[in-house]
């Protein structure tokens, strides 16, 4: 295993700081929570402009040849700022996954204009929900429905797992496919989401990711990449609001000294500090090892178990720490809170989709 960041790794991360930091500040975010924003359409043309969208995505999709460590990068930043932009489900999840299975035909309408900024891509993993495809005439065509689908009401295209005779196939469908209902869901701490219904939805070939043969490993694959990416983001929100609450016991006198001089104070800081860490080094461990495609189930699962279990600790220390203003909406703690709780039930835990991952991980050849 690699224990150092490569260079370009680096230098991805800190130009994403760099436009995050300014961008996205506690006034903002309150200004486009006022208006239910939940996804900030100029700063996500911005990251495009700058390129930080194409950075990690192959070089036949027209990216510039990065990965998904640098991806994870990237997530690492979003997760410190809490930028309401859907890098994880669109980026690292839904156009990486066309970028890697799509055709040609398929790559020039959604991946291309996706790296610009101009569409938005998700997928819906999620087990909540069936959607069954059966083949009528020259057609697929689908029925059922999906919960929580990260940033489906503004998604413009919607990767969708369905059953297919006992089989699974992945399915590229549009937000303005007839039979197509996107209703909003209230979320908290990610990009929005959304109730997916589909009504009989009928779709032509093109409109397959890859093939049946292989959409069971196709599914598995896209649910490794959004799980080890919300592992990702976890580790930025949780090593932020850290230091956010470390800074604060040092300002914060009580009884003529700072709180953090206290030994109580100091021990959940410590133990916070360990279960930083621990999602830190589960997370780094499970992201190598996919992206140099070894077998890792145990080491997604793991990541996953510490990003939830970890922060859940760490945010409700940061909140213990920072006493009645750890609970004030006005104080930009509590989206760290809302964010950590997001991503500590993203996608479950002990879930079927971490089941299916290491039933079904390595065993498709995306070329």
């Amino acid at each position: 295993m690699r224990f150092s960041p490569s260079e370009s790794h680096r230098d991805l991360a800190t130009l994403t700081r760099q436009i995050l930091t300014d961008r996205v500040t506690n006034d903002w975010l309150r200004e486009i929570e006022a208006k239910n924003i939940c996804v900030d359409r100029p700063l996500w043309q911005e990251l495009a402009k700058a390129g930080v969208l194409a950075a990690a995505l192959p070089h036949r999709a027209g990216g510039d040849g990065l990965g998904l460590l640098e991806q994870c990068g990237v997530l690492v930043e979003v997760g410190r700022a809490v930028a309401p932009v859907p890098y994880l489900s669109g980026i690292v999840t839904a156009v990486a996954g066309l970028a890697t299975f799509g055709n040609d035909a398929q790559l020039a309408r959604w991946v291309a204009p996706a790296l610009e900024g101009t569409v938005i891509l998700t997928a819906a993993l999620a087990v909540d929900g069936d959607v069954h495809a059966e083949r009528v005439a020259d057609r697929w065509v689908l029925t059922g429905a999906r919960s929580a689908v990260p940033a489906a009401p503004d998604a413009d295209l919607v990767l969708v797992p369905a059953e297919v005779d006992g089989r699974t196939a992945v399915f590229l469908v549009c937000s303005d496919d007839p039979g197509v209902t996107v209703e909003p869901q209230e979320i908290a701490g990610g990009e929005g989401a959304g109730w997916l219904d589909l009504d009989r939805v009928a779709l032509a070939d093109d409109r397959l990711l890859g093939s049946v043969a292989d959409g069971r490993a196709i599914a598995a694959w896209l649910t490794a990449r959004a799980t080890i990416g919300s592992c990702a983001v976890q580790l930025g929100v949780t090593e932020r609001a850290l230091e956010l609450t470390a800074g604060y016991t040092c300002d914060r006198i009580q009884f003529g000294r700072p709180i953090g001089t206290f030994q109580a104070v100091t021990q959940r800081l410590a133990d916070a500090y360990v279960d930083v860490e621990a999602i830190r080094l589960t997370l780094w461990q499970a992201a190598w090892r996919l992206a140099e495609g070894l077998p890792c189930p145990t080491e997604v699962a793991t990541a996953k178990f510490w990003a939830a279990d970890a922060g859940h600790r760490v945010a409700h220390t940061a909140v213990h720490l920072h006493g009645g203003v750890g609970i004030d909406i006005d104080h930009r703690l509590h989206r760290y809170f809302v964010a950590a709780k997001h991503h500590e039930f993203r996608l479950g835990g002990a879930t079927a989709q971490l089941r299916a991952i290491g039933a079904a991980l390595t065993s498709v050849d995306p070329e």
